[in-house]
């Protein structure tokens, strides 16, 4: 039997989201999934999920859930200020909600993607083997209000309740490890200094598709033959301006790639504020 979630609030682009969807980019189709995965599988593993297994994320804005059947949830990344029924509550990682509760949280100022894990995932339609939505490809781009979200009803639940607060997987003092990118050669070699010795700052301009810097980076490169593009990959325009693309970002693109992100550097960048300043450190393959 399934249970469901009611979307009281939607917050901002609040979306269902697993690991994403792969072996389609020759179709154009996004890889898509959580933007922290780390924070994502977390949830996961809090409550001895399979590590792929669908959650709920939010950007910036929490929603107001009220879950229609008693639910074992984990709550990772910026959920860390919940209020159960518009009380505040202290935080637990992983917690037990009733029947009729309505969950909620303050915003979280450092951070940016908030997730709420369900015992065995969010059993929302698998499309193109994922779950993750997807603007053309799930029913919904991302949830509104009354949204219905279905889990797995549970039976005899047993509350198993910490106060654990998770550390998150973040690089430290602003550093963001990066690999030599396809085009990064091309730069001369005081361009690659400059890009490698800059501070550059997390732009307003972002969204799950990707994240503009606001320095820019004075160049002479020429655009390339279309060319695949992957989460992680650093886009430098002719005008300078550099863009990490992200999880929704496109399967191919023309802009030089002039840096790749590690998998743990596209949490961490997911995860940071905008006006946040950070540095590029590059390593080797």
């Amino acid at each position: 039997m399934r249970s469901t979630i009611t979307i009281l609030k939607p917050g901002l682009f609040t979306s269902i989201q697993d690991l994403g969807r792969f072996g389609y980019s020759e179709y154009g189709v996004p890889v898509s999934g959580a933007m922290d995965q780390y924070a994502m599988q977390l949830s996961n593993t809090l409550l001895d999920n399979l590590k792929n297994d669908a959650v709920l994320e939010w950007t910036l804005l929490p929603p107001v859930l009220q879950f229609n059947d008693t639910a074992k949830i984990s709550l990772t990344g910026a959920s860390l200020f919940p209020m159960l029924n518009n009380k505040v509550i202290k935080y637990s990682a992983v917690m037990e909600v009733q029947k009729g509760d309505v969950l909620s949280f303050k915003p979280c100022r450092n951070l940016v993607y908030g997730y709420v894990g369900i015992l065995n995932g969010f059993q929302s339609p698998d499309v193109l083997n994922s779950k993750s939505f997807y603007n053309g490809i799930t029913e919904i781009p991302s949830c509104q209000k009354n949204t219905i979200l279905p889990f797995k009803t549970l039976k005899d639940l047993t509350s198993t309740a910490t106060r654990v607060i998770p550390q998150l997987d973040e690089e430290q003092d602003g550093v963001i490890h990066v690999f030599p990118g396809p085009e990064f050669d091309q730069l001369s070699k005081s361009q690659q200094q400059k890009l490698m010795t800059s501070k550059f700052t997390i732009g307003q301009t972002r969204s799950r598709m990707g994240i503009q810097l606001q320095e820019k980076l004075d160049n002479d490169l020429s655009g390339i033959i279309t060319s695949p593009v992957l989460p992680g990959t650093v886009q430098l325009t002719p005008d300078g301006t550099l863009v990490v693309l992200m999880r929704d970002a496109q399967t191919t693109g023309g802009y030089p790639r002039v840096l790749q992100l590690s998998e743990k550097a596209i949490n961490t960048i997911a995860q940071t504020p905008s006006g946040t300043q950070l540095e590029f450190e590059l390593q080797q393959f």
